[in-house]
């Protein structure tokens, strides 16, 4: 006797990348203790609203930063490992995988203005 399938419904092809990660991790744990939206207010001055070429997303900016000196790696490094580790997109704002880079590692080059400002925020980052 042929067994009868049972009716699974499908897994979402669109569930969110906090949801499969171990909310445990330290870069879970620091991705929802740091107020985001204190780097928006400090940092969207240095942005034109109707001028030039779209600028990436804030969060992200300062997710590699923080991630650089975390990690005590280089911008191309950085760049290099978001694509590969779920933890850094996490942090870096994604909602889901995105299995490319999120930029030209010349583009995430932050000046030193912007560094000092994140790490007088954070002054736990090893400079």
């Amino acid at each position: 006797m042929i067994k009868k399938t049972e009716k699974k419904s499908q897994v979402s092809m669109f569930i969110s990348l906090k949801d499969t990660l171990d909310q445990k991790h330290s870069l879970s744990i620091l991705a929802e203790r740091i107020n985001w939206q204190q780097f928006e207010e400090a940092f969207s001055a240095l942005y034109c609203v109707d001028n030039g070429r779209p600028a990436l997303p804030i969060r992200l900016m300062v997710g590699l930063l923080i991630l650089k000196h975390l990690r005590n790696i280089s911008d191309e490094s950085v760049v290099e490992q978001y694509s590969e580790n779920v933890y850094y997109q996490y942090l870096c704002g994604q909602s889901e995988f995105v299995a490319h880079s999120p930029c030209q590692a010349s583009e995430s080059r932050i000046s030193l203005a912007r560094d000092k400002l994140v790490l007088e925020m954070f002054p736990f980052i090893p400079m």
